[in-house]
């Protein structure tokens, strides 16, 4: 387990899939056709990425490698992406509302009340393992709490603006990650404050970032150490949440209280920030192999600095990036 001074990934330098047009396409059937119709879709979506997207196929079938523990073929890779493009369809319908299309089963949902009810906030660790978006589940069985998300609008802006169309109020909630340190410090240590629940995705590093490696499916790989010292800057709650798809239209969620409130001596920062980050990727390895199909980084997780590294298809939420001051008031944007 060794820290890495700065991380580059060039994912985000890969084109995103599809078009303005297509998305907007898939929208429309979507919400005049319905989830049945618009799921006749998926077929010819998977072929386009086996056929035409080289690098993400290749990501996709290495990674399988490691969490099947077998060789992986065409087929697995097919199951994979037509995965990845089931939770991509299904956000059209999470986030017009429209849930009760959708079976779920509910896991640990009384710990995330339980520190939602102590109204000091609450940062709540996502990933790129399943779908984010059915966290809105946990929004309608406690409309009274608000969720802010963590998002690099940026990022795929097609995509984002369709979603973002779809329900104005999850727009409004959003906290830009492509802001400053400071400022972004700034915004999400008011969302706590205000007892808002806050959510991001932590496990993908950002170009820049400072990143720490830590055993994962078998080899160490890199994990980004800025959400970790926002979660130990604000001696909040952490809980970590995982949206599983399995077919059809049923979501697993399962969420568990990774910790009541990170308290990290400065002058153990690194050795601490190893041990949590080592303890999250056990758990999102426990998870990943639950649902080996639902692991949507595509692109060589454990080597993102390769020559030509895939990008993900589709990155709709990206971690905070940045490093605590050290008079302990500001991030500094890495």
């Amino acid at each position: 387990m060794r820290a890495d001074t700065q991380s580059g990934p060039q994912w985000k330098q890969r084109p995103e899939g599809g078009g303005r047009f297509a998305i907007w396409l898939i929208r429309c059937i979507a919400r005049y056709c319905g989830r049945r119709v618009a799921r006749l879709l998926l077929g010819p979506i998977t072929l386009y990425f086996l056929l035409v997207r080289g690098p993400e196929r290749r990501a996709s079938i290495g990674y399988l490698e490691r969490v099947l523990d077998r060789p992986s073929t065409w087929r697995d890779g097919a199951r994979h992406i037509h995965t990845f493009a089931s939770t991509i369809l299904d956000r059209v319908f999470l986030l017009s509302g429209r849930l009760r299309q959708f079976d779920f089963t509910l896991h640990g949902l009384d710990d995330v009340h339980a520190q939602l009810d102590k109204r000091q906030g609450v940062l709540l660790f996502g990933s790129h393992l399943g779908s984010f978006e059915v966290m809105r589940v946990l929004a309608r069985a406690r409309p009274d709490y608000v969720i802010r998300v963590v998002m690099d609008t940026s990022h795929n802006p097609a995509m984002t603006q369709l979603l973002d169309a779809l329900d104005p109020v999850i727009a409004g909630n959003v906290i830009d990650a492509g802001q400053d340190g400071p400022s972004l410090m700034l915004a999400i240590q008011q969302a706590v404050s205000d007892g808002h629940c806050v959510a991001l995705l932590v496990d993908r590093v950002q170009p820049g970032d400072e990143a720490v490696r830590v055993p994962f499916l078998g080899s160490e790989a890199p994990f980004p150490r800025a959400p970790w010292l926002i979660a130990s800057a604000l001696h909040v709650p952490v809980v970590l949440a995982f949206g599983l798809y399995r077919g059809r239209n049923r979501y697993e969620l399962a969420f568990e209280t990774f910790s009541d409130g990170l308290h990290i001596p400065r002058a153990e920062r690194a050795q601490a920030l190893a041990a949590l980050i080592r303890r999250y990727a056990t758990r999102l390895e426990h998870y990943a192999r639950l649902a080996p199909y639902n692991w949507f980084n595509f692109y060589d997780f454990w080597n993102p600095d390769a020559p030509s590294p895939a990008a993900a298809p589709r990155a709709h939420v990206d971690a905070a990036v940045g490093e605590r001051a050290g008079d302990g008031t500001a991030l500094r944007r890495a």
